[in-house]
């Protein structure tokens, strides 16, 4: 691909990235135009702009953000009715399916960092996350050679999101269970969430209950609207 080639990709997929960011899809006569824009977005960040290996801008504590807006999908914030009776599912195309314990994921490798939150609406906020590796779950459930994808679900009113393996195994995504030296807020997917600073927030599934790996790539609540599904940064 030349360079004017690759300029004019990028331009239009970042208009489509626009598009459905702001809610719009251009109507009938665009829409099945910028969806494949959007796929052929999608697909030069999975497979050009990824590094397995670049790792997202660090920060000291001191520069953390005074806050970190919130948002989700229900009505009002999500809660758990019985938060003992609470497990994290892992299963699919695994060897070993789990059920786990908030206490049992804190004994893991712990992951700490402070690094930049980016939004799809277009802010951005930093704050500390603590929690553990999603590769460190991978090396326990061993997926089977056919899981590519990984279908990501939360309680807050079926909200999901589908990744790529290869995204799901950098050293900086993790399922978090603390910010900022504390539990994760209920405001925040208490008690556990999908953090990794190299997506954009709408791929960082909050209030997780389960995650199945699968040969198929899933879609997601945003992405099934039109939503970039890599959501790279």
């Amino acid at each position: 691909m030349d360079r004017r080639a690759f300029v004019k990709l990028g331009l239009a997929g970042g208009a489509a990235s626009l598009a459905a960011a702001c809610g719009w899809d251009g109507g009938n006569a665009l829409r099945p135009r910028l969806l494949d824009i959007s796929r052929l977005n999608d697909w030069v960040g999975e497979k050009i702009f990824f590094s397995p290996t670049r790792l997202a801008r660090t920060y000291s504590a001191a520069e953390r953000s005074a806050m970190l807006p919130s948002y989700f999908i229900s009505s009002m914030m999500p809660m758990l009715v019985n938060p003992d009776a609470w497990r994290l599912r892992v299963d699919g195309l695994v060897r070993q399916p789990l059920e786990l314990l908030l206490d049992e994921l804190m004994r893991m490798t712990r992951v700490t960092y402070t690094v930049k939150h980016h939004c799809v609406e277009g802010w951005s906020a930093i704050a500390t996350w603590h929690g553990v590796p999603v590769s460190a779950m991978v090396e326990r459930c061993r997926p089977l050679p056919a899981a590519q994808y990984i279908d990501f679900v939360s309680f807050d009113s079926g909200y999901s999101n589908g990744w790529d393996l290869a995204s799901a195994l950098h050293p900086q995504t993790i399922l978090a269970y603390g910010m900022n030296d504390q539990p994760l807020p209920p405001a925040h997917g208490a008690p556990l969430r999908l953090y990794s600073p190299t997506k954009l927030g709408y791929k960082l599934t909050k209030y997780l209950v389960s995650m199945t790996f699968t040969d198929r790539r899933p879609g997601g609540y945003w992405e099934d609207q039109g939503y970039p599904w890599f959501g790279g940064i």
